[in-house]
């Protein structure tokens, strides 16, 4: 993300800031010269930020850029929805003036600020105003001096005293203000989350089940949704549109609504595992009989000493066990290979509000079952392959016995 607005004026934020964001930098001073390919910001479009309100009008989310002219939005936004009483905040920074604005918006309104995810440069200015001051867990607030944009896109240094005396009026300490100011503006410093509670930058660190999910704030499109689903459940990538295209309305459906980013989570889990089952019980004994090799031997790989890993994959978790395979194996594929396999024989199309496709992931057996379970896979691997192959789709490829009351969600 481009966080050089066009014009004059005094900016914060940098393509390198967006990159340690992106990378999860933290601790000291990430400075130094541009990666490859970044060393002139200019060359990236700017994202104006996109200012949209939650359900129940209590909450306004503002991702993107602070361009010229988001204060404005902003402004006009709180003039006509009263009821706002918290700003989520995603963005990787812009125009200082458009930052100390917006801030000033939020501490006249007695507004709180909670980051989902990352806040840098300009966009800490508005983070710092508020009444109370939430980072989600993993969440990153990024630091560094302000600069102008000089012949042929260069930065340019610029005296900090306006930021300084904003993050000072905002009652940040001293030092950590006089450290903040002091990193490059080629730089980026991320303290970690128990230095800007010390500090009393941030006044708590949130869950994800605390309030909205804020991850389609940038995009809360189907496409949107889709790709967000496929970063975090890569073994999706296999679906076809039939099976991947109902997940992602159910997960846009729950933004819009306000689902918490846990339970989320937690859905799109259970529906990946629903369609995973349904893909391996569709395909034929050979893929299936590959399949159980699979789970027999990271079961057997957990064992005694993660009991709670073989009692998921006992109990026919493939989202977890594609998860260790990946884990196990960096740049591996997971499921992937064997998932490609069963094209030949797909699902038919179900929705999430189907019971047996939104059915909650097998509950992990006890240690005790898990052996048994072992047992059982060893057993039905040694049998003729059609009867092997109808074995291990008993053992593993069931649907769970419990269902949903209803279909609001997975």
């Amino acid at each position: 993300m481009s966080v050089f607005p066009r014009g004059w004026k005094r900016r914060t934020g940098t393509a390198a800031c967006a990159l340690a964001l992106a990378l999860g930098t933290a601790g000291p001073t990430a400075a130094g010269p541009l990666p490859k390919g970044r060393a002139s910001a200019a060359d990236a479009p700017d994202i104006p930020a996109r200012l949209t309100i939650g359900p129940g009008g209590r909450d306004l989310r503002l991702a993107g850029d602070l361009t010229e002219g988001v204060a404005a939005r902003v402004a006009g936004v709180l003039a006509a929805q009263p009821q706002i009483a918290r700003i989520h905040l995603t963005s990787d920074g812009g125009l200082v003036e458009e930052g100390a604005a917006i801030g000033a918006l939020v501490a006249a309104r007695g507004l709180s600020t909670y980051v989902p995810d990352a806040c840098a440069s300009a966009c800490t200015l508005i983070f710092v105003r508020g009444r109370t001051r939430a980072l989600a867990t993993g969440g990153r607030l990024g630091f560094h001096a302000p600069y102008e944009l000089g012949a042929h896109g260069r930065m340019r240094p610029v005296d900090s005293a306006p930021e300084r005396a904003a993050y000072r009026a905002a009652g940040l300490p001293a030092a950590f203000v006089a450290r903040a100011l002091a990193v490059p503006p080629a730089g980026i410093w991320i303290p970690e989350a128990e230095e800007l509670r010390a500090a009393g930058i941030v006044t708590e660190i949130v869950g994800p089940d605390r309030f909205p999910d804020s991850t389609l704030d940038a995009d809360p499109s189907e496409a949107g949704a889709r790709a967000a689903i496929l970063r975090a459940l890569p073994i999706l990538r296999q679906a076809e549109a039939a099976g991947l295209d109902p997940i992602a309305r159910w997960y846009r459906d729950g933004y819009a609504a306000g689902r918490p980013e846990a339970e989320a989570a937690a859905g799109l889990k259970r529906l990946a595992a629903a369609y995973l089952r349904r893909r391996f019980r569709a395909a034929d004994d050979g893929v299936v009989r590959a399949l159980g090799r699979r789970v027999l031997a990271m079961m057997r790989a957990a064992g005694p000493r993660d009991a709670a890993a073989c009692g998921a994959l006992a109990a026919g978790d493939l989202v977890a066990l594609d998860a260790r395979l990946r884990a196990e194996r960096p740049g591996a594929f997971g499921l992937a290979p064997l998932l490609a396999r069963t094209r030949g024989a797909l699902p038919g199309r179900r929705d999430p509000s189907d019971p047996d496709a939104g059915a909650p992931i097998p509950s992990p057996l006890r240690s005790e079952d898990c052996a048994g379970r072992i047992a059982g896979a060893t057993h039905a691997l040694a049998l003729p392959p059609r009867q092997s192959a109808a074995a291990l789709r008993s053992l593993f490829l069931a649907e769970p016995q419990q269902t949903l009351a209803n279909g609001t969600a997975p």
